[in-house]
């Protein structure tokens, strides 16, 4: 561990939450466990997916790996603001231009993940290069499905949520169709092509 008891005594004196008259190694001891339970205690965080990683979309299931992290969905939701949701690229890619007030609300889906997920996205996301992790705010939708989880978060409420859109797309195009929902499959007709088929 590298730190003793001792020399929390000294770095940590203005935290002593214990009864008065417990000796000084107690007191100490008190602290250490408390500084490692918070050390471990998960951080989770509100991630908006408007692409390919929702939910009957070709890259979902690495949200359902455990190896990548957890991550569970919460509720569907829309952008507050608009923005421009295109389809561009040689391969047919979702990209939220990082142009807030143009385009439209978008649809996607809000989950929590943990920091371990969050890192793995990141690098899916080919962050900050491609698209860089930005914050949006979120309005959430009521949920009507079977699939709802127990614990989804109350319709019409705002979440801000993380996001990955991007600011360095090629200028060109702000001028491609804007999209309030993205499917693969969808009517625009632009198929994606899955990265082991590239």
């Amino acid at each position: 561990m590298g730190t003793t008891l001792s020399s929390f005594r000294f770095r940590h004196s203005a935290f002593r939450v214990v009864a008065p008259g417990t000796s000084f190694f107690l007191q100490d001891l008190c602290v250490w466990f408390k500084t490692q339970s918070e050390s471990r205690a998960v951080r989770m965080a509100h991630v908006f997916l408007y692409g390919t990683l929702k939910r009957g979309q070709p890259n979902h299931k690495v949200m359902l790996d455990g190896a990548h992290g957890s991550a569970a969905f919460r509720a569907r939701g829309r952008t507050l603001q608009p923005y421009p949701l295109v389809i561009a690229g040689q391969y047919n890619i979702p990209w939220l231009l990082n142009l807030p007030g143009t385009g439209r609300c978008v649809d996607g889906e809000i989950y929590t993940v943990d920091e371990q997920m969050l890192r793995f996205l990141d690098d899916f996301e080919g962050c900050p290069a491609m698209y860089q992790r930005t914050t949006v705010t979120v309005r959430v939708l009521k949920d009507v499905g079977e699939d709802s989880p127990e614990d989804t978060l109350a319709a019409d409420t705002t979440v801000e949520c993380f996001v990955y859109s991007t600011a360095t797309h090629p200028p060109e195009w702000v001028h491609l169709p804007y999209h309030d929902s993205y499917d693969s499959e969808g009517q625009h007709g632009l198929r994606y092509t899955p990265r082991e088929d590239r």
